[in-house]
Formats: structure tokens, sequence, C-alpha cells
């Protein structure tokens, strides 16, 4: 279990805003008890009418009475209308305290090692729509059916067991209702959150999906999933309109049934004309909220639903902690015994460590190249770094503070980073590149822009800074996309950059920028860690990690590891000879020649071999590109990942 698994119930939000209700919830409920004796208004005036004016012949008690009723019918209208209000208000209030916290779980449960497909903004919409919905305002009124039985009871007690019978009837009916409604309504509402998740991704993908002509299979399968969701919505929505149904109509077939009997009663001259009429509209009364319950049931379910599951997700928000305000970091980072495991990996796996024992330190001005093959874990000691993922072993400290000490505004501010995959916030390119600050300086943007070399790009665009971007329709390619990221990264000079992969998408033209951004901020005293394995970026580096199955092989100053490359170069084994299992290559890089940094002719090829796991490391270096044998040395896989950037 891990930390993000504790229940946190004291901190809940959702459970702090529901506390801050309950001053308008009691007005609700005095609200429902003046309205619920209003409702008497019309029963007790028929009751005159039949029972006073019609016996006396008098027109003046007639409009007497009418008045009062008049006063009332009023009153009730005008306590309806602030019952709605409130709860209207409710909701929105609801929404207010709790719409930025959810939006922040909801942004935090997306990332990499704990994605989930818990949506609550989508349960917090559904809450607030419940609390402005006719069914809560059934709910409220139901408490007071034992008011209107007392009534009836006290006209004739047969009249009254009948109603009770009846209210019992349409209790089990309401009872069966949620029983056999309630496990449906929840399937469904889980099957309905796995087709939007699948829509959602298959959607942002829509270019390969309809190059590679998959759409049509994406269909089908899209198909049996929403299928699959209305058809477990359908089957609890049968069943609850059905028992809608026939709470509607055997409570106007009780009407009836009251309305016979109290003529009988009254041609034995035990109740008046009029108490036949007043027991009719009091009993129909008492079971009105059960009717309107019943009718509302599938609302109730799904707000029942959500509410349970902000509950449960809210629960796991950690606690918010209070952060001394720590001065602007100078840029010393501190990387002792980070580890990070792989998620849900078996205790004896061969491999469980993503990452393990990493340890390594940068001053102001280092710029580190991190390099190796893939699942290296080049990506993943990224994320620990800038604090997207949190460490299972060991510490991340900047300027001697761990990253949990900062506040995360703060933090973020002190810290740019490049994600390998990058897409543009729906937005103008000025306001993604100043993070959406809006009080951020136009100057502060234009020089992000600069040493990124996008200035002069962005200005070709026919609204410069002001194109918008982030939809299907933005004017931008995926290298322009990457390199208005690294504008975003590198905005307000931060003093940690990471970036990850920041020239996967970019030309020769594009790679000299990085480069030289690199170089720049490196000058002005930020230390940047790049992971990539194009010489470009390499060389304008200082400090080179390298990486083998989420161990440090080697960590160091770049001209060391590269004499220590051309010093261990290992002779070439037979065509023929069967590679020992130490022996096999497992990755091939791409690294600087010693003093040529910044020089793409001095870049060569270098090799890291298998046989790290016996000596440290053992880099091997080709021959020289423009030497007579340079021809006979690469293998042609070897020439497949120089030329492809690999």
């Amino acid at each position: 279990m891990t930390a993000d698994d504790i229940p946190n119930r004291a901190n809940n939000p959702y459970r702090i805003a529901l506390r801050g209700l309950r001053r308008t919830f009691v007005q609700v409920g005095l609200l429902s008890a003046i309205l619920n004796l209003l409702m008497l208004t019309g029963p007790l005036y028929m009751l005159q009418v039949y029972d006073r004016v019609l016996s006396s012949g008098s027109v003046a008690t007639l409009q007497g009475l009418f008045v009062i009723v008049v006063v009332l019918y009023a009153f009730l209208g005008i306590y309806e209308f602030l019952r709605a209000r409130l709860l209207s208000r409710a909701g929105y209030r609801l929404d207010a305290e709790l719409g930025g916290k959810t939006f922040d779980y909801w942004l935090r449960t997306g990332l990499g090692e704990r994605r989930s497909t818990e949506n609550p903004m989508r349960d917090l919409g559904v809450v607030r729509a419940f609390l402005s919905s006719p069914a809560i305002a059934g709910i409220f009124d139901l408490p007071w059916i034992p008011l209107f039985l007392g009534i009836v009871f006290y006209i004739h007690p047969w009249l009254g067991y009948l109603t009770l019978v009846g209210a019992a009837i349409v209790g089990v009916a309401a009872w069966a209702n949620q029983s056999l409604t309630q496990a449906p309504i929840a399937e469904a509402m889980q099957l309905e959150g796995v087709e939007r998740g699948f829509a959602e991704r298959s959607r942002r993908n829509g270019e390969a999906v309809v190059a590679l002509g998959m759409a049509h299979k994406l269909i089908e399968r899209w198909r049996e999933l929403h299928d699959a969701a209305l058809a477990r919505m359908q089957t609890g929505g049968d069943r609850s309109e059905g028992f809608s149904a026939f709470a509607k109509s055997f409570r106007l077939l009780l009407q009836s049934i009251l309305l016979t009997l109290g003529a009988y009663l009254a041609l034995q001259q035990e109740v008046s004309a009029g108490a036949i009429i007043a027991t009719s509209i009091i009993a129909g009364r008492a079971l009105a909220p059960v009717d309107q319950v019943i009718g509302q049931w599938r609302a109730i379910g799904r707000a029942r639903e959500a509410h349970h599951r902000l509950l449960d997700t809210l629960d796991r928000m950690p606690a918010e902690r209070r952060h001394v305000r720590l001065p602007p970091p100078k840029g010393h980072l501190q990387v002792t015994n980070l580890g990070k495991r792989i998620p849900d990996a078996p205790a004896n796996a061969e491999r469980s460590m993503i990452l393990d024992k990493i340890t390594f330190s940068l001053s102001p001005g280092d710029g580190l190249g991190v390099i190796g093959n893939s699942a290296a874990g080049k990506s993943s000691l990224a994320k620990l770094i800038v604090g997207v993922w949190s460490a299972d072993t060991g510490e991340v400290r900047l300027d001697g503070a761990t990253l949990d000490q900062w506040e995360p505004q703060d933090l973020g501010r002190h810290i740019g980073y490049l994600p390998q995959s990058l897409e543009m916030l729906p937005g103008t390119i000025a306001e993604n590149i100043a993070r959406f600050d809006p009080a951020a300086e136009d100057k502060k943007i234009i020089e992000a822009s600069r040493i990124a070399g996008v200035h002069e790009m962005i200005l070709s665009l026919p609204k410069g800074y002001s194109t918008q971007v982030g939809n299907t329709a933005q004017p931008l390619s995926g290298g322009q996309v990457q390199r208005i990221g690294l504008a975003r990264a590198i905005y307000g000079l931060p003093r940690l950059i990471v970036l990850d992969e920041p020239n996967s998408n970019l030309d020769s033209r594009g790679d000299d920028a990085l480069a030289n951004a690199i170089r720049t901020l490196r000058a002005r005293g930020s230390v940047v860690i790049v992971m990539a394995h194009r010489p470009s970026v390499i060389s304008a580096v200082n400090k080179v990690m390298i990486l083998n199955r989420g161990t440090l092989a080697h960590f160091g100053d770049k001209d060391e590891i590269l004499r220590v490359a051309m010093n261990t170069r290992q002779p070439a084994p037979p065509p023929d000879a069967e590679p020992a299992a130490e022996e096999i290559p497992t990755m091939v890089q791409i690294l600087p020649q010693p003093g040529a940094e910044g020089q793409a002719g001095g870049l060569k090829a270098t090799r890291v071999s298998g046989a790290l796991k016996r000596r440290k490391h053992v880099l091997t270096n080709p021959k020289p590109a423009d030497g007579p044998e340079a021809q006979d040395t690469d293998t042609p896989a070897e020439t497949n990942v120089r030329n492809s950037g690999a």
C-alpha cells in the first residue's frame, strides 16, 4: 500500500465542503416543513367550501376563504423558489470550492506512474446537477409523509389504514427499485468511463488511425464498449421505469379507492362530504414524494455513485502541507541513491526496479548528457528529478532541500522541463511559452524564444505570438512544437532544466539552435540535463552519464569518459564467433571527441557493450570517418543506427 492509498478523511475537501453546506441543508429542511404545511391549503379549502360555504350559502365566507388561499399559495410559491435557489446555489458553491481541487487531482492522476480513469470533475458535475434537480426536493419531502397520514387518520381510521397500506406498497416498490437498479447503474457508469477513455485516445491518435486504416476496427471496438454501457444502463432504466409507472398508476388508483371508501363512509354519516375530497388530496400528497423519488431514481443512482466515488477518490488526496518559502535556488543538484520500482512488479521478478541507486551531483553551470539504450531509465530519471514522479528510494535535493520542501508553485518557477511527448495546450503561443501566467512579461517571453531560437519562426506566422495552438488545426510541425516547448521550459531562466529527447523532431538547424541554447543557459548559471542520442546536444554539455538497465554505468567529465573509451577499445571478434553473454551489445551511442565540443566534424560513434557488467564501462571507438579503413569498420546495423540518429 502506498501513501496515496491511505485514506485521509479529515482533509478530504469534499467532506469539508459538505460540512460547510450543513446550514444550507438545514434551511432547506425548514423550508420543506413550511411547504408541506402549505400543501394542506387546498384540502382544507375544499373541506371548508363543502362543509361550511355550501351549507350556509355565505358568499362573504367564500370570499374570505379565497383571499386566505391566495395569500397562502403566494407564500407557497415564494418558499418553493427560495428552496430551489438555495439548492442550486449549494451546487454552485460546492463546485466553486472543489472545482480547482478536483481538476488538480485529476491532472496529477494523469501522470505516467499513477494514471487513473477516475474523473472527479465529472463526478462533481453529477452531484452539482443533482442538487438542483427535482429529485432532491422529493427526498426532503419524504420525512413529512407521516404528517399527511396522521391527518387522514384523524379524518377517519379506515381511510388512514387504507392510505397506510397504499404507502407501504409504494414503499416496497421504491425499495425494490433501489435494490434492482443500483448494480446496473453502477456498472453502466464504469463502462461509460472506459468508453470515454477509449474514444478520447482514439481521437488523439486520429491521424495514425486513419492512415493505417484502423478506423473501421476502432468503430467496432467503440461500438462494443458503447453497447455494453448502454445495455447495463438500459437494464437499470427499464426496471426503474417499470416501478415508476407502477407507482404512478397505483397512486391514482389509491385516490379512487379512497374516494369510494369516503363516499361509503359519508353515506353512513361517519364523515362529511368535504372530507371525501380532502382525504383524496391529502393521501395523494402523502404518496407524491415517493412517486417523485421513484421517477427520478436513475438520477439519484448516478448522483449516489458519483458521491461515493468523490469520497473515496478525494480521501486519497494528500493533505496540503504548509511550506516555508525558501529563497530562490542557485542550482546545486544532489541526487542520492535514487530508485524507482516497476509498478505492480512481483517481489521475485528478475528486475523490479526502473532505476536503482542513482547518485550524482551537479553545480550551477553544469550540463549533463544522459545516454543509454531503450528502457535504460532516462525518461524515468527525468521525471524523478523534476518531481513528476516520487522516488521509492533515495532523494533529490535542490540547494540542499528535498523537492517536497518547496512550495509547488515556487518550485515550478525554478524548474524547466521538456517531456519526451509534447503537445501544445489550447491557447496562444505566447500563453504556452509563459506557462499561462496572466502576469507574464512580454520581454521574458521573447527572451525565452530568442534563447530557444524560435523568435523569428514565431514572427513568421500570420499572427505571431498570438497564433492559436493546441487544436487539430494548429499551424505547427512536430519540430516547431518541440522548439516552442523548449522556450516554455526555459521561460524565466529556471535554475534546473531537464530536457527529455529535446531533438527527436529537429532538423540540423534546430539541433544547432538547441546546442546554442544549452550553452547559453549554462553560461547564465543554470543546470541543464539532457536525455538524448544526437551528437550536437551531447557536444554542448560538460558531463556525461551512462545508464544501463536502470543502473549507473558511468558518470563523470565528458573528456574523461571519451579518454577511457579510446583506451578500452576491444578487438573485433571473428565474423562467425558467437558473442559471450556479457559481451552482447546493449546500445550504440554517439559521443563527441575530446576537445571537440560544439564541432560536428569532431564527433565519433562509440559502442557501449554488455561488458559494462564486468568492467564498469567499455566504450569502443571506431576508426575516424575520413580514415582509409572506415568503410570496413561499421556493420550494416551500426551504419543504420548512425544514419538514423538513434
